[in-house]
């Protein structure tokens, strides 16, 4: 594993001294919602590690928060193993890891890869256990908290994203499975659900869904959440926020927990919109 580490061990006005505020260890941190939470755990005073595959985007990431940044590829055991072994090491201690990498790879079901149906599981679920299997006993011993990123495609069917949603599903699912293990020895886990969020990711699914009909991307975001109850995107600071609430102290009976950042876009009944609007096909 490659890691560039830069350990800031000094405390922050305000905040506790450094031996005693809590290390979050967020993977897939380089950019959008894992950058985010790094920036807002850093300024709430968390000892905040950072772990991505791209080293120059990791590292812009770290230098703008003093997080300590460690170049690994969570789907692989050894460098998952490795990591949260520098982690504890550089830092004393783990309190709580946040599960963020993720890729999408759309097709529907007849279309889709092998490859690709490998890549997505593999980025998407297996990298939550790995790090789960590593982070636990660590966690256990601060009685930490666990949080996985996962989306509303985990739990709503749409065509043509089967991988995905089928790879967030069950992330969601092992993450309920570690609350229910882990629960007894103090550890909480809990899964958040963001709907679309304007992210490097979402935007390149924007270009290619505005391109189809002419569309900039402000204006495909606004097609998009147009069924959405608050009709826009969210930004990755309000799904970092909620991340953040559930790796706090302030949510310490919330175990198990899905929560959805959807601006109600779950809360919606599918069979009411054509009450509601206008639908064409494209």
């Amino acid at each position: 594993m490659n890691r560039p580490t830069r350990p800031d061990h000094s405390a922050a006005p305000g905040h506790p001294s450094a031996p005693d505020r809590p290390v979050v260890l967020i993977a897939g941190a380089s950019s959008g919602i894992g950058a985010a939470i790094a920036v807002r755990g850093a300024d709430e005073g968390a000892r905040v590690a950072v772990c991505a595959r791209r080293a120059d985007a990791l590292r812009k990431v770290a230098d703008a928060c003093g997080a300590t940044p460690y170049v690994a590829d969570v789907t692989v055991r050894s460098e998952v193993d490795d990591l949260i072994a520098a982690v504890v090491s550089d830092h004393g201690r783990l309190d709580g890891v946040v599960a963020n990498a993720g890729v999408i790879r759309p097709g529907g079901l007849l279309e889709l890869s092998d490859e690709d149906w490998d890549a997505t599981l593999r980025t998407n679920l297996t990298s939550v256990f790995l790090l789960a299997r590593a982070a636990l006993p660590h966690l256990a011993a601060t009685r930490g908290a666990f949080v996985t990123v996962g989306s509303v495609a985990g739990l709503r069917a749409a065509a043509g994203a089967g991988a995905y949603a089928a790879s967030k599903a069950g992330a969601a699912m092992l993450t309920s499975v570690i609350a229910a293990e882990f629960g007894p020895r103090g550890v909480r886990a809990n899964t958040v659900c963001p709907g679309w969020t304007r992210t490097e990711m979402a935007d390149e699914e924007m270009r290619e869904f505005g391109g189809e009909l002419s569309l900039d991307l402000d204006a495909a975001y606004a097609r998009a959440t147009a069924l959405v109850p608050q009709r826009r995107a969210a930004t990755a600071e309000e799904v970092a926020d909620a991340v953040l609430w559930l790796l706090g102290p302030r949510s310490s009976y919330v175990n198990g927990a899905t929560l959805t950042v959807d601006g109600g876009l779950t809360s919606v009944d599918a069979g009411r919109v054509p009450f509601d609007f206008t639908l064409t096909p494209r």
